[in-house]
């Protein structure tokens, strides 16, 4: 569960119909969370239309949780929020986490006029706020899941290159698109692409390229699967639940 939303993450109508065309505001994802053998918890995404300093933004939430017997043993409670610009650009970044002993409580506010970025620490108010400066292709963790899920043409052989800030570090992340396979779910088995995030190992994942997530093969690009093999163990996260998609989802039983 530790940065959970790093994978599913490392992924909404007036003016904002053009930024996420495929993406309703409203949709929601959930998702079972299992550490090996271990059902450790659930994951939510969410979508809201809203605006953001005046302009209308695309608002995204994710929610990561232990649950049951994982959750005595190691209590997470995860949010990250994102505020997207109708140019797929990041307004303001939340990551606000609870990881048994360990909490942060981060906010980093872009400004796409200048590429900068100004972070502050809520939880150490006795630190100063923080001016970085960042590439003019940046993405938050959960912007750049949005923006990947409204690529154009995304098909086999697609390699997709960006930054992305995570916590309070800037990384260069790729994505390629390696095949396609059929998915088994709950719901039946549906058509996905198979994505493999390039991720940085050693702090997290085994391998560099330790992340592989399948999206349904149509215009919703949904996340169905994501399996991570860990530093210690092995993480899937598997679609649990969903509404208002704005397309629908062809399973077959």
């Amino acid at each position: 569960m530790k940065n959970l939303f790093l994978f599913i993450g490392i992924f909404i109508f007036s003016q904002l119909s053009a930024q996420f065309n495929n993406i309703n505001a409203g949709e929601v994802l959930n998702y079972r969370i299992h550490y090996g053998f271990i059902t450790a918890g659930n994951a939510t995404l969410s979508t809201t239309k809203t605006s953001y300093n005046g302009q209308p933004a695309f608002y995204v939430r994710g929610v990561g949780k232990t649950s049951g017997a994982a959750k005595a043993f190691f209590k997470v409670e995860d949010v990250y929020e994102s505020y997207i610009s109708a140019k797929q650009e990041p307004l303001f970044y939340v990551r606000n986490v609870s990881e048994g002993s360990y909490t942060q409580h981060l906010q980093s506010t872009f400004n796409t006029n200048n590429n900068t970025l100004v972070l502050v620490d809520k939880k150490h108010t006795d630190r100063p706020a923080k001016t970085v400066k960042v590439p003019n292709d940046v993405q938050d963790i959960l912007s750049c899941f949005y923006y990947l899920r409204s690529v154009d043409n995304l098909k086999v052989g697609s390699v997709l290159k960006m930054s992305v800030w995570i916590d309070d570090e800037l990384f260069p992340f790729q994505l390629k698109v390696v095949g396609t396979e059929k998915i088994s779910t709950k719901f039946g088995r549906i058509n996905c692409l198979k994505i493999i995030p390039s991720v940085i190992s050693g702090r997290v994942f085994k391998e560099k390229e330790g992340v592989t997530m399948w999206v349904t093969n149509d215009q919703n690009r949904v996340p169905v699967l994501i399996k991570a093999e860990l530093a210690v163990g092995s993480l899937k996260a598997s679609i649990d639940s969903f509404s208002n998609v704005k397309y629908p989802l062809k399973f077959e039983k």
